[in-house]
């Protein structure tokens, strides 16, 4: 018979067991009567247990106490409340997520969360431009459904590219430990889960990272929706939505499952694009149906519209987040353009001329009438390989086409758009980088012969020598290093790539080094690559095709793209500039060069028609509106006007009024800009710069930042506390070093380093970096990195209990000193406050127990008596500095003096003395208590019932970690 419990314990309560304290947690999974659910004391949450009622007893946080072995000076008083901070995990705020990352998000950042709080179940499309931070948005959103236990488990769903870039997010930045289900890892993770192939994986791994392809065939699908998480993000969820044309039957697919996802209505769903709206108003209407069926039909034009599509909507653009709150964001200023020509040599002119002359006649019947469009994919793509490099041509002129084996005009369309168009985003950049073929089965011997003798001619070009794009590269790239700069060279083809890295590497020798990432390489060896360029010294080249212009960040060690090739789609250009172009790049300037070639016909019109086009729309509206027709009639008429339009071979620059290419021309940026004039215009409500919603932006931002202390603060605070324990520190450009051979082995082992050279870096040295990312075995300067998050919680353990060494232990509880800062005695303490959330869910109220550290002061008032001092005041007198000696013995008669003024220490359940430091301090934890229900309520506003029914109540007395005395130069100790 299960024994009955002699004590009952409220969550929050502490207790005693197993020789240390733990804090009571509510009995979430409804144990037997004999059984606690606990967690330690200042401890993680994964150690969280169950504890029997007979090894348990009531206990009281213990006081500090005028031993010599807890008084210590400023910088141990400073120790002990920056550590505090660190080692809080569950904030008590609305936003508890914030005490449980690695980085700092920017107050626009917070205002996606905001405005998913105020949702019963989230529900979002994050539209943000390219580069300032949809990822972290749409994790932090994550992060707090999980901290609040609103959901358990979480996918991703992606392109396996990215999947990768994900999964380290997710874990670096986050606490989020997340398995990759890609095609190459699904037979692992069933052996490892136990599991037979024909189940799902989802119920096993509680946070995923998928790749979208792979899990959008309708067996897999079934499988993932059986037992698909509460909560979803999907990335580049633009791709997933129905489209006719490029990859139309891929799109459904993916659109397929997102639906069945959404059908779930308790289900969260958070949609991420930096391009929501390609200009086709029904797959717009597709995308924000997934998040509210009545958007897929509501007049947005109308005020109503707005405001509906407004609650699920954000889109920010650069200019609205730069200077945001008043808080500036590291963005580059200026974004340098030049436009570089070449003309080709006459060997590689004549092979281009034959090449056209070529392409015009495969696109004709006997009768010289022009074939349907199919027959075109093959010459366009030749063109456009020609125009590339020597190498790209050769191995087009001998690889057989894909559309000569498609079984359908329209798989033959889609195949040919894909490599020709550069609108094939439906696979979000696999596999775009592959050279096309224009060996056709259905040409005549004679046309497929000279295929191959023009294939060797182009073989023989290849050097600078006759090259002159390919000079024109090399003569470039020499003067950004010498102004400093470390470019990406964007190509279309792998095999142009490798050409051009080849060469940049005999070229440059010793200034830079170079290497190139193709398609050829899988995503995770292609950051591998990126890792071993940048750890050279000196300056780096890295030549890349497409699939590295969305998603992976480069912004660290690059400065300039160069467009070796122009792409058709101007979209993709901006994808290439935004890997340099964002948030975190250290550089004010920018730069991005596109090259054209002057005599080959298509780079002028494709420059003229899309790409200053697009360019001057953005910089004249401040919108980067993706081009708005995607039926393929502008491009047609770019390509009739190089195929059909019949000159002489030396003069391949085409006349633009000719004309159907003119009116196209015309028709395409009249449209775009009425496009662009409308998205400017409608932008301001989706940016939600309202001047309430900023005010509670700027309010909760500042109230987070205050109570879990900035970046600086932990970088100081491991540096002073490592040197204290015995570690010998050495500063570095980026962080600094810490020899570990000082450390006790009681401290090594409590951060997890086993012996002096357990540490995963070179001999002794434990390496700390204050950026993200950090190579395997160094740390992070940041709060959730596990060795700082151990060091704090050493440092408050070693604080509290005497037993441990002075030497362990240079973070004091008490402390006095003499200063100019204040005119009369004053006193600090350090307060810590166990609070119990309620925090209604859609199924349930979440039951949950936070912590908060706030330090506080009073000094004597002329009358006598205490007057507390506002926030502002307690700031300066945390930065206060000693001033002059104070004796020993007054330190410690102005610590008991403070101490005294607690009043009697009450027992659990019992009211603190009237007028007593204590009783005061139990009335702020119930104003505090208060003002941070106030805080969730502000938050989720728009939440009803849940926000009527939020509680944020303290637990019994707060717990006083620190005494501080603060003493007039001059004055009496007293």
């Amino acid at each position: 018979m299960a024994a009955t419990r002699t004590h009952t314990y409220a969550p929050g309560s502490l207790i005693a067991a197993r020789g240390r304290e733990w804090v009571v947690l509510p009995d979430i999974t409804s144990p037997a009567d004999d059984l606690i659910i606990a967690r330690p004391l200042n401890g993680d949450a994964e150690f969280t247990t169950g504890l029997f009622t007979d090894e348990v007893e009531p206990a009281s946080f213990p006081r500090p106490t005028a031993d010599p072995g807890q008084i210590g000076d400023s910088v141990a008083a400073g120790l002990l409340r920056t550590a505090m901070r660190i080692g809080f995990t569950s904030a008590a705020g609305p936003f508890r997520s914030l005490a449980a990352i690695a980085v700092e998000p920017r107050q626009y950042q917070l205002l996606p969360l905001m405005l998913a709080l105020r949702m019963d179940v989230v529900r979002l499309l994050i539209a943000d431009d390219v580069g300032i931070g949809k990822t972290i948005e749409s994790a932090l959103i994550a992060k707090e459904l999980i901290e609040q236990g609103e959901a358990e488990r979480m996918a991703v769903l992606c392109s396996p590219a990215l999947a990768e870039q994900w999964q380290d997010e997710l874990r670096q930045k986050f606490a989020i430990d997340a398995e990759l289900v890609l095609p190459s890892t699904v037979a692992r993770l069933e052996r490892e889960a136990g599991r037979r192939v024909d189940e799902s994986l989802f119920r096993h791994y509680k946070y995923t990272v998928v790749s979208t392809d792979y899990i959008k065939s309708p067996r897999r699908r079934a499988q993932f929706l059986q037992d698909a998480p509460e909560l979803v993000i999907v990335d580049e969820a633009h791709t997933c939505v129905p489209a006719s044309g490029t990859g139309a039957g891929t799109r459904q697919q993916r659109y397929d499952l997102l639906k069945s996802l959404a059908t779930d209505a308790r289900r969260h769903l958070i949609l991420v694009t930096a391009t929501p709206h390609s200009g086709k108003e029904d797959a717009f209407r597709d995308l924000i149906g997934l998040l509210d069926p009545e958007l897929a039909t509501l007049d947005l034009e109308t005020v109503q519209g707005r405001e509906r599509l407004a609650r699920h909507y954000v889109q920010r653009r650069r200019r609205d987040i730069s200077h945001y709150l008043d808080e500036e964001t590291r963005l580059p200023k200026v974004r340098q353009s030049r436009e570089t020509t070449f003309e080709q040599s006459k060997d590689y002119a004549d092979l281009m001329h034959d090449v056209l002359r070529f392409a015009r006649e495969t696109i004709r019947d006997e009768t010289g009438a022009v074939r349907r469009q199919v027959r075109w994919w093959p010459a366009l793509a030749l063109l456009r390989s020609v125009a590339s490099s020597p190498r790209a041509a050769a191995q087009t002129l001998r690889k057989r086409s894909a559309t000569s084996v498609a079984e359908t005009g329209a798989e033959a369309d889609a195949l040919g758009a894909a490599h020709v168009l550069d609108w094939s985003d439906d696979d979000v950049l696999e596999g775009i980088d592959a050279v096309p073929g224009a060996d056709d089965e259905r040409l005549p011997r004679a046309a497929r012969d000279r295929l191959r003798t023009m294939a060797e001619v182009a073989y023989t070009l290849e050097g600078p020598q006759k090259d002159t794009k390919l000079r024109t590269l090399i003569d470039a790239v020499k003067r950004m290093i010498v102004e400093g700069y470390d470019p990406i060279v964007f190509c279309k083809y792998i095999p142009t790539a490798e050409y051009v890295a080849e060469h940049l590497t005999e070229a440059l020798g010793r200034k830079a080094t170079v290497a190139a990432v193709t398609g050829t390489l899988p995503p995770a060896e292609r950051i591998d690559r990126i890792e071993s360029l940048t750890s050279q010294r000196g300056r780096h080249v890295l030549v890349a095709t497409d699939c590295l212009s969305e998603g992976v960040n480069l912004q660290q060690h690059f400065q300039a793209v160069v467009h070796y090739d122009l792409a058709w789609n101007p979209t993709r250009h901006e994808q290439r500039e935004g890997r340099v172009d964002r948030f975190g790049q250290p550089r004010n300037e920018v730069l991005a060069v596109t090259m054209y070639g002057l005599d080959n016909g298509i780079d002028g019109v494709v420059l003229d028609v899309l790409i200053r086009k697009h360019a001057a729309i953005a910089k004249q509206t401040g919108v980067a509106v993706p081009v708005p027709e995607r039926n393929d009639t502008v491009v047609k008429a770019l390509v009739e006007g190089v195929l059909l339009h019949e000159k002489e071979p030396d003069q391949l620059a085409l006349d633009l009024d000719f004309g159907d290419l003119g009116k196209s021309r015309d028709r395409l940026h009249t449209e775009w800009e009425r496009v662009a004039a409308r998205e400017s215009k409608v932008l301001t409500k989706y940016a939600h710069s309202g001047v309430r919603e900023l005010d509670e932006v700027r309010r909760e931002a500042i109230e987070a930042r205050t109570a879990l202390g900035r970046h600086t603060d932990v970088a100081e605070f491991a540096r002073e506390s490592l040197s204290a324990l015995g570690g010998a520190v050495q500063a570095r450009e980026d962080g600094f070093t810490v020899q570990i051979q000082g450390l006790s082995v009681g401290v090594r082992h409590a951060l997890g380093l086993a012996s002096p050279d357990d540490t995963g870096t070179r001999g002794s040295d434990l390496v700390f970096r204050h950026d993200l990312p950090v190579k395997v075995g160094e740390r992070a300067l940041l709060r959730t990195d596990p060795v700082v998050i151990a060091l704090a919680r050493h440092m408050v353990d070693a604080a509290l209990d005497p037993r441990i060494g002075d030497r362990e232990r240079p973070a004091r509880r008490c402390g006095a000193i003499r200063t100019h800062a204040i005119a009369v005695r004053t006193t600090m303490l350090l307060v810590r406050y166990r609070f119990r959330l309620h925090l209604p869910g859609r199924v349930k109220v979440r039951d949950l127990i936070a912590e908060d550290a706030q330090v506080v002061a009073y000094r004597t008032a002329p009358g006598g008596g205490r007057e507390w001092l506002s926030d502002k005041e307690v700031t300066a007198l945390v930065s206060a500095t000693p001033d002059a000696n104070v004796l020993p013995e007054l330190v410690r008669r102005a610590v008991e003096d403070a101490i005294a003024d607690l009043g009697d220490q009450p027992a659990p359940g019992e009211a603190a003395p009237p007028c007593s430091v204590q009783a005061d301090l139990d009335a702020f934890g119930l104003d505090l208590g208060k003002r941070l229900e106030d805080a969730h309520r502000r938050v989720r506003r728009s939440v009803g019932e849940l926000r009527r029914n939020l509680k944020v109540v303290p637990h019994d007395h707060a717990d006083i970690l620190g005494v501080y005395v603060y003493l007039p130069v001059g004055g009496a100790s007293r």
